[in-house]
């Protein structure tokens, strides 16, 4: 089937924290103080999909605002507890989803390998909490030359504002991955970044560099705000209308996320998630 190549080292036990990811520089412990994001000159076996990460932008880390200055030690304790327990649910739910769809990300994996040439996984660089990058990963869905194809379909860009690159019938796109991304099953190995701590089950969804670097341009403080919480899985955006959403009111979304979520809103939206990939809302 191929797996040895492509499948990553954290798929088996005991090697959640390698995930190979440590050959291109990145720190196990997440912190920008040691981490070096810069890839290797070795070409990866998962390729980058859409964005040309040849020229990696630095690691500009935000300098935001610590959520427990300025306030008492009550408020900073609630705060901590509640971050806490938020981690705590994002790493036993990723590592319990992991258990219990094993099977069905080796069906999907073996469907990938008959359905197009090219690798199972790829990763691509992402922004992250106050703006760390790292490599986000999937379930391949386009053709293994989509990156090259990029530059050519920016003019039929159909998201409003151009900041989101969304085209209905992308065709780099392939038949099994319309299936893939229409049911969110693409995403399942993000749970690998939720239990490194890179990616919350709940949050802002990471935008890749080219409609990060947009979006920063356009509008700096909504860009901001969105990184001020851990990036996740599913989110405000995802129940709000995924791809029928323009970048404008995926920002607003995210930002009364970012400044008003809590864990009884996470398990809401969680609820809302399952609702909108069964019905396929907004999915592109």
């Amino acid at each position: 089937m191929g797996l040895s190549d492509n499948v990553p080292a954290a798929l088996f036990p005991g090697e959640v924290r390698n995930l190979g990811l440590e050959k291109q520089g990145i720190a196990n412990n997440g912190e920008p103080a040691t981490m070096n994001v810069l890839p290797s000159s070795s070409p990866s076996s998962l390729p980058t999909e859409p964005y040309d990460t040849t020229m990696i932008p630095p690691q500009d880390e935000l300098q935001l605002s610590s959520p427990f200055s300025l306030r008492s030690s009550w408020p900073a304790l609630a705060e901590a507890f509640r971050l806490t327990v938020k981690r705590a649910i994002d790493f036993s739910g990723a590592l319990v989803g992991l258990l219990l769809l094993t099977p069905v990300m080796l069906a999907v994996a073996v469907l990938i390998r008959l359905d197009s040439p090219g690798p199972i996984f790829f990763r691509q660089l992402r922004r992250g909490h106050r703006g760390r990058l790292f490599w986000v990963i999937k379930f391949r869905t386009m053709v293994v030359d989509a990156e090259k194809k990029l530059d050519e379909l920016e003019t039929k860009n159909e998201s409003a504002g151009g900041v989101l690159f969304k085209i209905k019938h992308d065709p780099r796109v392939t038949p099994l991955g319309r299936f893939l991304r229409k049911s969110s099953l693409d995403e399942l190995p993000q749970l690998i970044n939720i239990l490194r701590g890179e990616m919350s089950v709940v949050g802002p969804r990471p935008l890749q560099l080219r409609d990060s670097e947009l979006l920063q341009s356009l509008n700096p403080e909504g860009y901001r705000r969105r990184l001020q919480v851990m990036p996740g899985l599913t989110g405000p955006w995802q129940v709000g209308g995924r791809s029928g959403v323009d970048y404008a009111r995926m920002v607003e979304l995210d930002v009364h996320y970012a400044q008003n979520w809590t864990i009884l809103g996470d398990l809401w939206i969680i609820v809302r998630t399952f609702f909108a990939v069964i019905f396929g809302r907004g999915a592109c």
